[in-house]
């Protein structure tokens, strides 16, 4: 049960952000005793349900009887979309979660640099905008992973999990040979991750300040990204990706993983979650995403987990910051955070099954200075606003038959009208 909490379509609402007798936020609650509401607009996915949500935050509001917090759902636009929009027509709300700072947003968020606890949160330094701290985050969540079924690959005689994308592009034509489809993926979202998975570990680690340097125009995609862009081309035009991957939703995408109908499942750590909750699964296990042959040490995509920002819109500031101190320092809601996801935080362990342990010791072998943002980026690390939305349009695009060529001189002319 939700119980007393409601959950809100972020496309139906504006902000609640009125205690009684119209208090700010530095008012505590209101001379009259009412209570004051902070939105919190976060990231709703097959782990992180609305009902999980409203769960998590449950023990702050028992702790603080003046606050309740009102949970955001973005829908299928997703809180990154959601975010302009609300600000563009008023209705921000008080905190986002999931929606790591930019260049382009600090100017709507709160500075957090007063707080301990945000700037001693989990790679708080690496998002610093000017010097100034924006978020906070409960720990760290992995991206550049290949989760893969182990009895395909025994049936398809790989012994060793591959070490470079020139040897997993030769386990891919096993895997098609003995009958499997070698690689799940999916739509919206999902399109573009693969690609991702196969690129940054080489990009990044062979190209310093790729993101500033991409930003400012001093490098092109095609010179950086092209090699991968072909080299994922090539595995679509040989079958070793689902041919219904548009039609796929991220749900059906990781249930057909788990049921053993795919070999390989490119994805972030959270889905160590999905995996121990699932009922019936395949065999599986997790490597780290590797580089071209020659490059010594392939970067790792990482993200902070659960970055949580206050909006400067917020009228109630204090109270919100209240609750994202709560999401970012009470150990019970950190782990309770981290389990749900599958994410990991130095001092903080909990309870795992075979595939956890995996890939912690991924995560322990993986030294510090590999770790690059994905996607758009974060903090001062960030591509001109739009890149995730354009790599993932040009992504579906070749999945649908567009030539490597193409989508490469698209990409290069995308940067070329978009750098700074």
């Amino acid at each position: 049960m939700i119980g007393r909490r409601t959950m809100i379509a972020v496309g139906t609402v504006a902000v609640v952000g009125l205690g009684l007798g119209g208090c700010a936020a530095s008012s505590g609650g209101g001379d009259d005793g009412g209570k004051q509401t902070v939105s919190l607009l976060v990231n709703v996915t097959p782990n992180l349900t609305e009902e999980w949500w409203n769960e998590l935050v449950k023990p702050f509001e028992e702790a603080n009887p003046d606050i309740d917090v009102q949970i955001q759902n973005p829908g299928a636009e997703g809180v990154a979309a959601a975010v302009p929009r609300l600000l563009a027509a008023g209705q921000a709300p008080d905190v986002v979660e999931s929606l790591p700072p930019s260049t382009e947003l600090a100017p709507e968020l709160v500075d957090l640099s007063q707080y301990d606890w945000a700037t001693q949160a989990p790679l708080a330094d690496q998002y610093t905008i000017d010097g100034k701290y924006y978020m906070a985050g409960i720990g760290l969540q992995v991206q550049s992973l290949w989760f893969y079924n182990k009895d395909a690959f025994a049936a398809a005689g790989i012994t060793e999990t591959p070490t470079t994308v020139e040897e997993l592009s030769a386990d891919l034509a096993k895997l098609k040979d003995a009958g499997w489809t070698p690689i799940q993926t999916g739509g919206d979202w999902m399109s573009s991750y693969a690609l991702q998975t196969v690129a940054l570990p080489t990009v990044v680690a062979d190209n310093d300040d790729w993101y500033q340097r991409m930003s400012d125009g001093d490098l092109t995609f095609s010179q950086t990204y092209g090699d991968s862009v072909s080299e994922y081309a090539d595995w679509i035009s040989k079958g070793y990706v689902n041919d219904d991957a548009l039609g796929i939703k991220y749900a059906d995408a990781e249930q057909n993983f788990l049921s053993g109908k795919s070999a390989l499942y490119p994805m972030g750590s959270w889905f160590v979650a999905s995996e121990t909750a699932a009922s019936s699964l395949a065999n599986i296990g997790v490597f780290r995403a590797p580089a071209f042959k020659g490059t010594d040490q392939p970067a790792m995509g990482a993200n902070i987990a659960s970055p949580y920002v206050i909006m400067k819109s917020s009228e109630h500031q204090d109270a919100a910051a209240k609750l994202v101190e709560w999401l970012v320092t009470d150990k019970d809601a950190i782990l309770d955070q981290l389990k749900v996801d599958g994410n990991y935080r130095a001092g903080y362990e909990y309870e795992m099954g075979e595939l956890g342990t995996e890939l912690l010791q991924i995560v322990s072998d993986t030294p510090d200075e590999a770790y690059t943002p994905t996607g758009q980026g974060y903090g001062e690390r960030t591509l001109p606003s739009g890149y995730s939305t354009e790599i993932n349009a040009q992504t579906q695009a070749l999945l649908g038959g567009t030539s490597a060529a193409d989508v490469n001189k698209a990409m290069d002319d995308w940067f070329a009208a978009n750098a700074r």
